[in-house]
């Protein structure tokens, strides 16, 4: 553990930050992050749950929030219960410009709500299908895509050079698969532990 540490803190070409869709649940009009991902949440009827695209340097709390509220109410308040069913309300942020992988863009600038009606015992991925198709996934089962968007790509690192200057635009409101780049942050692991191995044979070699 102390050799990568070490090698994390001596490699500053390693990337610090990833692009990915971090997964959200509301409390209290606020927005918390996600403790399991969508394909294993079973979210109750009368919860709010929120996706945001963006270029985070940390998975977790510090990552981008959904830059609109967690009102359900505002999202299922028209929307009549029914028996045999639950509401579950999502709010789908597709980011800022800034964000976007090369060569695409968010397919709208504001949030899309929708309020979705699912069996009990649906799963957060399950809701979300329900109303922003076509989803895609990675082997690892990491979230990589809503509405189609982006087109390629599932939660890639970005090197300190490739990524975008903060701004406004990209900054979480104050208010405020895995749900975050699980796949990414182990594949940086990875190899950060193999080229320790590696220095660690050529050291030996030498004594030799």
């Amino acid at each position: 553990m102390g050799l990568l540490l070490t090698l994390f803190a001596a490699s500053p070409a390693l990337a610090a930050s990833y692009r990915y869709w971090s997964f959200w649940q509301g409390s209290g009009g606020n927005w918390g992050y996600a403790t399991e991902g969508p394909s294993t949440a079973r979210p109750a009827d009368g919860t709010t749950l929120g996706f945001r695209f963006s270029v985070s340097k940390d998975a977790g709390a510090e990552a981008a929030k959904p830059r609109a509220g967690a009102d359900f109410e505002g999202v299922c308040g028209g929307t009549a219960a029914a028996e045999g069913r639950k509401r579950v309300a999502l709010v789908v942020d597709f980011g800022v410009p800034a964000d976007a992988p090369a060569g695409e863009a968010p397919p709208q600038e504001a949030p899309r709500t929708a309020c979705a009606q699912v069996a009990p015992d649906a799963t957060a991925a399950e809701a979300l299908a329900s109303v922003a198709k076509p989803l895609r996934y990675n082997g690892a089962a990491l979230l990589c895509a809503i509405s189609g968007y982006p087109k390629s790509g599932c939660g890639e690192p970005i090197t300190d050079e490739a990524q975008p200057k903060p701004s406004a635009a990209t900054a979480a409101p104050s208010s405020g698969g895995g749900s975050g780049p699980s796949a990414g942050l182990l594949a940086g692991a990875a190899a950060v532990a193999a080229l320790g191995a590696a220095a660690v044979w050529q050291s030996r070699r030498r004594r030799r």
